[in-house]
């Protein structure tokens, strides 16, 4: 008996697989450049991919428990392509063969791939879309952050774990860095929230069934998120006037500018307290803006999912390139479910 035999016909990842393996195999000529032909033997690259899927989808928070899944689960290694009598590979050879993916950029490919596999469906509007920010926990602490110089706060026991003094020290990125992740950034999204080392991740989202087009990780600062948001736009704005729904932090007067002089209608939420909204009346009176506004609430969706599901609550990678990394596997993950979804209420 092999795991084919044990998966039921009607499993929701069986359709999940079929996408993968079409899109697996557009990027086969792109895997054969990733690795030598000398050496020690690689992993399959459609394997460690379908693999990395795996961890998204049931919510495995570490590669040393997704490859112990593997050993017994039946499901997942029909899923991945092992059959019963496969050895399960080591960590250390996992961890390295999913870094070459990174440097060959093959994230991004299978993420336009997804894309790709929902326009050829007809599930993507060309027309209405949808930008937001979210801030990723770092995989480091307050103690890593340090001021930049040599003068480092006391400590106030002893210990394997030592307690950190910061009382009567301001703390900011100007003057300090973290020792362990030196592209995490001390923000905080909200006034009433506690600031946290982390980063942003931007998506652009269509609004017909809410399916990410764009993705974008950048360091946390109180620009990044208009400056990524006009950059994912870029991408899909042309001759046709399109519009573009977001919140109030989006609502500034050199954005909305920017978003007109891209031929993008600026259908941004009204920031109204104690200033002047830079949306004026001729923008809202229209009903496509009011529908803009509730569709755009459908991001948080995908937001929620990577935070719950995807495994971006506290991402456990170091590094700006490999967060990116991860975010946009996260975000492909995200629309396959989508789309699996949406093929079957059809």
């Amino acid at each position: 008996m092999q795991p084919e035999d044990t998966v039921p016909g009607d499993h929701p990842l069986r359709p999940m697989r079929v996408m993968v393996n079409e899109i697996l195999r557009e990027l086969s000529p792109e895997f054969s450049k990733l690795y030598s032909r000398r050496g020690r033997p690689s992993i399959a690259p459609e394997k460690l991919l379908r693999a990395l899927l795996l961890q998204m989808f049931y919510s495995i928070r570490s590669e040393p428990m997704l490859l112990e899944q593997l050993r017994y689960n039946l499901l997942f290694r029909w899923f991945v392509g092992l059959s019963m009598d496969d050895k399960i590979w080591d960590p250390s050879t996992f961890s390295k063969n999913r870094d070459r993916f990174l440097n060959g950029e093959i994230s991004e490919r299978f993420f336009a791939a997804v894309v790709e596999r929902a326009r050829a469906d007809e599930l993507l509007s060309n027309e209405h879309f949808t930008v937001d920010g979210t801030l990723i926990e770092a995989w480091a602490s307050h103690k890593s952050f340090r001021p930049k110089s040599d003068d480092e706060p006391p400590t106030s026991s002893g210990g394997r774990n030592e307690g950190v003094n910061f009382r009567g020290r301001p703390r900011s990125n100007e003057t300090h860095v973290s020792s362990t992740d030196p592209d995490a950034r001390l923000y905080r999204k909200s006034s009433g929230a506690p600031a946290i080392l982390g980063y942003l991740g931007h998506a652009l989202m269509e609004n017909r069934n809410g399916l990410i087009v764009g993705v974008k990780t950048t360091r946390a600062t109180g620009i990044a998120e208009r400056e990524a948001a006009l950059e994912l736009i870029r991408g899909v704005s042309g001759s046709n006037r399109i519009t573009l729904g977001a919140d109030k932090a989006y609502d500034t007067k050199d954005f909305v500018e920017a978003l007109r002089a891209l031929n993008v209608t600026p259908h941004v939420a009204q920031n109204t307290t104690r200033r002047r909204s830079a949306i004026d009346r001729r923008t809202i009176r229209h009903p496509g803006y009011t529908v803009s506004q509730r569709r755009r609430k459908l991001i948080e969706e995908s937001f929620g999912w990577g935070k719950t599901i995807g495994r971006l609550r506290k991402v456990h990678f170091r590094g700006l390139d490999l967060v990116g990394d991860i975010v946009r596997w996260t975000a492909a993950a995200y629309n396959l479910i989508r789309i699996r979804n949406l093929r079957a209420a059809t």
